[in-house]
């Protein structure tokens, strides 16, 4: 007695090998346009949770607490979307930097802003987030310019340098 044997998988009727199916289509990269957009989506992403997480290692005595790591992790995020979606464009890296800048700048704000708001709802007036970002952005960038420390401007050099360094490595 011989041992079944199980039937060929395909179509019976069908003749002989068929040809290998198309591979699918290689991800898109080497594009500038789409590569700006995302780090631009990247550092707004990233600035607002630098600032959440500025407003969560807030005390309510009014004293906060910066970590180096998260302008790391803001930089890191920025030259990532760069570098993975724009691709090897000599540009990119250089424009890393400023983003990454910017992000964590405007991340302090927004932490300022969500740490003031915070900090007013004992008041009987108290102030808005959206309230100290249109009617009192200048009166929070001044308190940020009071507030800045060395350690301020080295974490937004390590950001920079993150947002450069991360799109070179990526793009390679």
């Amino acid at each position: 007695m011989s041992q079944p044997v199980p039937p060929s998988s395909g179509n019976p009727f069908a003749g002989g090998d068929q040809f290998a199916p198309a591979p699918p289509p290689a991800p898109v990269r080497n594009n500038f346009g789409l590569g700006l957009a995302a780090g631009l989506g990247a550092a707004v992403v990233g600035a607002l949770a630098y600032g959440g997480v500025m407003r969560a290692l807030a005390s309510e005595d009014g004293s906060y607490t910066e970590i180096g790591y998260a302008a790391l992790a803001v930089g890191a995020l920025v030259g990532f979307a760069l570098g993975k979606v724009g691709g090897r464009n000599p540009i990119l890296p250089f424009i890393g930097v400023p983003l990454a800048l910017v992000a964590v700048f405007f991340g302090q704000l927004f932490g300022f802003a969500l740490m003031i708001s915070w900090w007013s709802e004992a008041a009987p007036d108290p102030m808005t987030v959206t309230e100290i970002l249109t009617s009192n952005l200048g009166d929070l960038i001044e308190g940020w310019k009071e507030e800045a420390e060395a350690m301020t401007y080295v974490f937004l050099g390590i950001s920079g340098f993150a947002g450069y360094a991360v799109t070179k490595k990526v793009a390679a």
